[in-house]
């Protein structure tokens, strides 16, 4: 038997895990025809089928179970091996991966990386604005700044800070619908939601307001284009006080009651730490925070 190439059983296992083809090219960045080529290769080398197809896209066969395990071996081996060549890398100059969310990417990162671009010019950014979660211990990233404290045990992680929010609203729709007085008066205005993520109605929970998604006449995830219905004037909406006060076209409705802070944590593979490089990355970042 021919021995297989990784990037073989790494297409192998990405559609395995993605269910079908269009999916699986998301989630890696390769293209279909070189996935539907790379499956056809390892199934020619390995004289069996690994996948039927099906409506919602590919079934894995029962010889491809059996080979999910150990691919999944490899993976992690080849993430491990990654890992501590970059943790033993003794230079500065490099490229560092971070990852965050499209928030903070967008109102944080820009000022903290051009101080890093004067000070560090070997060092090269890949920055991902993303509100997913990416692998630190499978090499999808360096670092990774997170509104919540990581779940993975073997990660290292420092709390930087809490963030303040509040509810703001555009000055011009206040002027128009009035500005609340008490918390029964703000609780009937109309207030921006979002579609699957429960953050929202968790905060309204919170004030004593029990909704469902549907109490909000406007919904997004998506945390800029949020940002930019509250300007409009569709309602009202929770924004980070730094962001939220920048706007000229906001005014934030204080006094009635107070939002609960956003954690912000910043994380690390272990022996991503050893680098000297991210070690520097690291600490650039911590320390402009607020602590």
């Amino acid at each position: 038997m021919e021995k297989l190439d990784w990037s073989l059983i790494r297409s192998f296992l990405a559609v395995a895990e993605a269910g079908s083809l269009s999916a699986a090219a998301r989630a890696t960045g390769i293209s279909q025809p070189t996935l539907g080529r790379h499956i056809r290769e390892t199934e020619a080398t390995l004289r069996v089928a690994l996948f039927t197809r099906v409506a919602q896209g590919v079934q894995v066969t029962e010889a491809g179970q059996a080979m999910i395990a150990p691919a999944r071996a490899m993976r992690q081996a080849a993430a491990d091996l990654a890992l501590v060549a970059a943790g033993r890398s003794s230079g500065i100059a490099g490229t560092v991966r971070i990852t965050a969310s499209r928030v903070v990417s967008q109102a944080f990162l820009p000022p903290i990386l051009a101080r890093l671009r004067d000070e560090e010019p070997g060092i090269q950014i890949e920055l991902v604005p993303s509100d997913t979660s990416e692998n630190l211990l499978l090499g999808e990233a360096d670092l990774a700044l997170r509104m919540y404290r990581p779940t993975q045990l073997d990660l290292v992680a420092q709390k930087l800070a809490d963030l303040p929010m509040g509810v703001y609203g555009a000055r011009a729709w206040l002027d128009r619908v009035g500005r609340p007085e008490t918390v029964e008066a703000l609780l009937q205005m109309d207030f921006i939601g979002q579609d699957r993520n429960t953050q929202v109605i968790r905060a309204m929970a919170a004030l004593g307001q029990v909704v469902t998604r549907s109490y909000f006449p406007v919904r997004t995830d998506d945390p800029l284009v949020y940002q930019d219905l509250i300007r409009a004037g569709c309602g009202l909406g929770g924004l980070l006080c730094r962001i939220g006060d920048a706007d000229p076209v906001l005014e934030q409705i204080d006094g009635l009651f107070t939002l609960p802070t956003l954690p912000v944590w910043l994380t690390a593979a272990p022996a991503l730490r050893q680098s000297p490089r991210l070690r520097r990355v690291w600490d650039l970042i911590a320390s402009a925070f607020p602590a």
